[in-house]
């Protein structure tokens, strides 16, 4: 799934991401808090990145949901679908 929604998310991602070397190796099961080491309040700044920089709002209940690389892309594609 390297398209456009997916190097976007991994430019917003970078700076959060604690452990680099799972960074560099990221996939879409990559998951936030185990792989990446990202903190949950760091995970919080991503989702309004994401907001932010594909133009959608993310509800809490969606917000929860976000757990690994691939599931972002999914809700950001499904926010973005028909644009």
């Amino acid at each position: 799934m390297q398209d456009q929604v997916y190097e976007k998310l991994l430019e917003i991602v970078k700076p959060f991401a604690k452990n680099k070397e799972a960074f560099e190796k990221a996939t879409e099961s990559s998951s936030f808090l185990d792989d990446l080491e990202v903190s949950s309040s760091r995970l919080v700044d991503i989702v309004l990145d994401i907001e932010e920089a594909f133009e959608i709002e993310v509800a809490d209940t969606e917000a929860d949901k976000i757990d690994t690389l691939g599931s972002a892309v999914a809700l950001i594609k499904a926010k973005t679908a028909g644009r």
